[in-house]
């Protein structure tokens, strides 16, 4: 009987990264390694790190500090680094981390199981010289479909083993990746594509990520009917840029093909889409998004400021006015459309006139959720060697202005969403209070992100089930929503007229 090997996945970062983690667990078991929640109950602790701006470089090695500490309290043996910052820094992080025993780039990924067992054995494997990601794939998109030897995290690319323990499955056919699924969330994460072709200047993510490159609609198609099988009610499409999906496949409007497809999939009862550049918005999508059933009309849309001047020096394009005529066009088609954006605030050169500009922007862009950075120098990207840097204490004061502000006016959005009737996902039933709490999102909320809709019922509904509701309190950006059928167990009762007046 084979040796009992305990590995336990600890993700950070983004939705890309929980699929690349739920990847590496379905490799992992194929190969005879169990799955354990905690690290400290598991053989080697694996931390999928996230190398995106300064904050989350310091929570990975924060995470791989903990992990190190287990070895003196716990079973844990080893403690493992993947991920972007693996990725991005590779020797010179393995260097400064000695309390890490592997760092492995995503050319690892496909031989996972032999990494880790080097290194629990006490073998050491090299870690890798970080490099250009973007070189590796071909420059026109459309010769990139035949670079299999290039590793892609979350692409079809190597014939999965016959025999497959239960949970772990080619999540959709014989040219898809292993997936096994690390929680029993009814919403889980779809890689549409991976890596970027843009060039802002304050972005690292292409460089470690790579060039652009879609994922085939039928692998797609297969990942989302396997985990509809798996219970999963909820999809969400994920990739560095989504609007760019189908470029390389000579087809830039393939989205719009997909998502009713998608949408179709028996048990799947949303598709929500993010990671949209307002550059590439075209009036097809924006169509399909607001039209289609079971698609969210939901826009994630990466604006990141508002002033030309600033926008211009960040590589992008668009201006305050545009932006807002853009979310007018949406809104004319889906008037409950949810929308939210990240911004920069304190980019090199940024005038108090551009930070005004910014607050004429999202003062009456009418945001559900509103992220702010403070700019700071990404090493190897082109702003870090602009001129005209803004103090750190003048960037500080800015962030927390803004920031104060993006409160205010998404508190005031979520409280124009009273009396709106909106489809609740039933995702955790919180015991912590006296009566429980029935907690969900609505088709504007996407996880961990925009906030959250607790239901107003004494019932226990499943996790799963599809609420419709009225929204009849708010709480920052939080609602409060009445079901309008009365709820049980598992579903069931009348409309009620009366209920939705």
């Amino acid at each position: 009987m084979p040796e009992r090997r305990t590995v336990a996945l600890v993700t950070l970062g983004c939705a890309r990264n929980e699929v690349d983690s739920e990847e590496l667990a379905g490799r992992l078991a194929a190969d005879g390694w169990e799955l354990v929640e905690e690290a400290a109950d598991a053989d080697v602790a694996v931390v999928n790190t996230c190398g995106f701006v300064e904050a989350a470089k310091k929570d990975s090695v924060d995470a791989l500090l903990e992990a190190r500490d287990l070895k003196d309290h716990g079973r844990t043996q080893a403690v493992v680094a993947v991920g972007c910052m693996a990725e991005r820094y590779g020797k010179e992080l393995a260097e400064a981390l000695p309390e890490a025993d592997g760092v492995l780039g995503f050319d690892d990924y496909a031989d996972i199981s032999d990494r880790l067992q080097t290194i629990l054995s006490g073998g050491i494997h090299a870690s890798h010289t970080p490099r250009d990601r973007r070189k590796l794939l071909p420059i026109s998109p459309a010769e990139r479909q035949d670079a299999s030897s290039v590793a892609l995290p979350g692409h079809a690319q190597d014939t999965p083993p016959e025999d497959l323990p239960a949970g772990v499955a080619p999540a959709s056919g014989p040219r898809a990746p292993l997936r096994r699924r690390l929680d029993s969330s009814p919403v889980a994460s779809v890689k549409l594509a991976s890596g970027c072709d843009r060039r802002c200047s304050f972005c690292a993510i292409p460089s470690f990520r790579g060039s652009f490159i879609s994922r085939r609609p039928s692998d797609v198609l297969g990942e989302t009917r396997w985990l509809a099988e798996q219970g999963v009610k909820e999809v969400m499409l994920v990739s560095e840029n989504n609007t760019s999906y189908g470029k390389d496949l000579g087809d830039i409007r393939l989205l719009e093909t997909l998502l009713p497809e998608l949408a179709a999939v028996d048990g799947i009862e949303r598709i929500r889409v993010s990671y949209l550049q307002p550059a590439e918005m075209r009036p097809g999508l924006i169509d399909v998004l607001t039209s289609t059933e079971k698609v969210a009309p939901y826009f994630d849309l990466s604006f990141q400021h508002s002033a030309p001047g600033v926008l211009r020096a960040m590589r992008r394009f668009g201006d305050t006015d545009r932006f807002l005529g853009l979310l007018e066009e949406i809104r004319g088609k889906a008037p409950q459309a949810g929308a939210r954006s990240n911004f920069i605030v304190g980019f090199p050169g940024e005038t108090e006139e551009d930070l005004a500009e910014l607050e004429r922007f999202i003062s009456e862009a009418r945001l559900d959720a509103i992220g702010v950075f403070g700019y700071s120098d990404e090493e190897g990207t082109e702003a870090a060697g602009y001129e005209n840097k803004l103090d750190p204490d003048e960037v500080a004061e800015r962030l927390e202005h803004i920031s104060r502000l993006a409160e205010e006016l998404t508190a005031q959005r979520a409280e124009e969403r009273l009396g709106e009737v909106v489809e609740v996902l039933v995702e955790e039933i919180d015991e912590s209070g006296a009566a429980g709490a029935v907690l969900g999102r609505g088709a504007h909320q996407a996880p961990e992100t925009d906030g959250q809709t607790q239901l107003s019922t004494d019932a226990k509904p499943a996790v799963g089930r599809m609420v419709e509701a009225k929204v009849i309190a708010t709480e920052g950006v939080d609602l409060v929503a009445e079901p309008l059928r009365p709820l049980d167990g598992t579903g069931g009762g009348a409309w009620s007229e009366e209920a939705a007046r």
